[in-house]
């Protein structure tokens, strides 16, 4: 389908069908979406959509991001992912960044605090969480949410769910999703 896309959509897609095959538990699939995307970023060509940008393009800031959620929904906590899940953190860091997004920082945050788990990390774990439970309920869209309890149910699966920490951290995923208004009172 993105075969005759230069523009960053056709990265943006590569990166999608990882996701999607990583969440199926599929992980060849998986990395070879993610090596497909990584070698259509070398090639890209700005089209009228990357022109637009903000959500109609695809930041290699994102592009890394979705690599490491693959890599989280495969459960690998290799020091090379930690390392990638780091710097997919630092690059949302930034609030005014043209590729800024609270949600893909949230999630970012997410996938490092479930790749620093599967590293044995858990304290590192429950501090890439804390400014993800940290946001105002206005901020805890669905995906955040689904995000978080990925991590809650990496902490209930592991071998680390009867730490005082790992017991207080599901406690606070599970008491996170807040019931929030679809739209603005008034």
């Amino acid at each position: 389908m993105a075969a005759h896309l230069q523009g960053t959509v056709g990265v943006w897609l590569m990166g999608l069908q990882a996701r999607a095959a990583a969440a199926l538990g599929d992980s060849e699939p998986a990395r070879a979406a993610n090596t497909e995307a990584d070698e259509r970023r070398e090639r890209v060509v700005p089209d009228d959509l990357d022109s637009l940008g903000g959500l109609f393009t695809y930041p290699v800031e994102k592009q890394l991001y979705y690599s490491v959620e693959c890599e989280a929904l495969l459960g690998n906590g290799s020091a090379e992912t930690v390392a990638l899940a780091e710097r997919a953190v630092e690059g949302f860091s930034d609030p005014t960044a043209a590729s800024w997004a609270f949600g893909d920082l949230a999630g970012a945050q997410c996938d490092l605090a479930l790749v620093r788990l599967f590293s044995g990390d858990l304290d590192g774990a429950a501090a890439a969480m804390r400014p993800v439970l940290d946001l105002p309920v206005s901020h805890r869209n669905n995906g955040i949410v689904v995000s978080a309890q990925r991590v809650r149910a990496a902490l209930a699966g592991g071998s680390v769910n009867g730490a005082v920490v790992a017991r207080d951290l599901t406690a606070e995923i599970e008491a996170f999703p807040a019931t929030r208004l679809a739209l603005p009172r008034g």
